[in-house]
């Protein structure tokens, strides 16, 4: 059966890409959704499809409403995949860029870009809901003058010719992106490879040196800490939510270090148990 992949965006987008990427060698099926609440809710409504979402980026930092979506849900984090994002400037064939008049895209792409369009005064920046959706309009409607700010992917998707490669004026640009499943298919997906990287969620009791202990007990157990994010407990004035990554080399340790810092906090929840992904450069 063909697996299907929720992402947030419309096809040819970087959550596309990098769907297309993590499943490489499958034969996949990219579902769209407008909003990442939209694709939480397609996921808990078949436990059978899969899920990809964007979870922290090198530049504009850590999607923080994604960490709370990924708590409240009952999906599993199954795998990551890291890619560089590298935009590129595409427009209908035949087009120069002398002939463009106005490049649409998401506002973050047009930002992330700022020194290669300041240089193309002629260009009118308009913003525009995604990256892909920009170069699917222009094709769709023959837009003559129109340019957007897209990836390889979307523009071969829609028929575009890509004018300028890597536009972004920052070149170490990489989103982490986590893959989601069904707890009843996580064992069976994450099977297939050696699990030395976890996702976990707690919260700590008021008391002094509270969250220096948890991470003293990770540090004995040789737990490698490659995240940590907090986040303040709406309705509980300056207390946090704790989001942590860790790495290992060996999985017995790893849950006793679980087993050992599990007593000292409140809400404990394992997110995901994984394979860790190398950066995709």
């Amino acid at each position: 059966m063909k697996r299907r992949v929720t992402i947030q965006g419309v096809a040819g987008c970087y959550h596309d890409a990098a769907a297309r990427l993590y499943f490489a060698g499958e034969d996949i099926e990219t579902v769209p959704c407008d909003t990442f609440n939209d694709m939480f809710d397609v996921l808990s409504s078949d436990a059978s499809m899969y899920g990809i979402l964007a979870i922290e980026n090198t530049i504009a930092g850590s999607l923080l409403q994604n960490h709370e979506l990924l708590r409240q849900s009952n999906l599993r984090v199954i795998g990551e995949q890291k890619m560089r994002i590298t935009h590129m400037l595409a427009a209908l064939p035949g087009q120069s860029i002398d002939e463009l008049t106005e490049v649409n895209s998401h506002p973050i792409a047009l930002m992330q870009c700022e020194n290669y369009l300041r240089r193309h005064p002629n260009l009118k920046m308009i913003e525009k809901f995604d990256t892909a959706g920009s170069a699917r309009e222009i094709a769709e409607n023959n837009l003559v003058g129109h340019a957007a700010v897209c990836g390889e992917y979307a523009a071969q998707l829609y028929g575009l010719n890509i004018l300028e490669r890597s536009i972004e004026t920052n070149k170490r640009n990489f989103t982490r992106f986590l893959i989601l499943a069904d707890p009843l298919q996580a064992d069976e997906a994450t099977r297939k490879n050696p699990i030395d990287k976890a996702s976990l969620v707690f919260t700590l009791p008021h008391t002094n040196g509270a969250l220096s202990k948890v991470l003293t007990i990770f540090s004995f157990y040789d737990m490698n800490l490659s995240k940590i994010q907090s986040l303040p407990i709406l309705g509980r004035e300056w207390e946090y939510r704790f989001y942590v990554d860790l790495t290992f080399d060996n999985y017995t340790r790893y849950r006793q270090a679980i087993d050992a810092a599990r007593p000292l906090t409140n809400d404990f929840k394992i997110l995901g148990e994984y394979a860790h992904c190398e950066t995709q450069l």
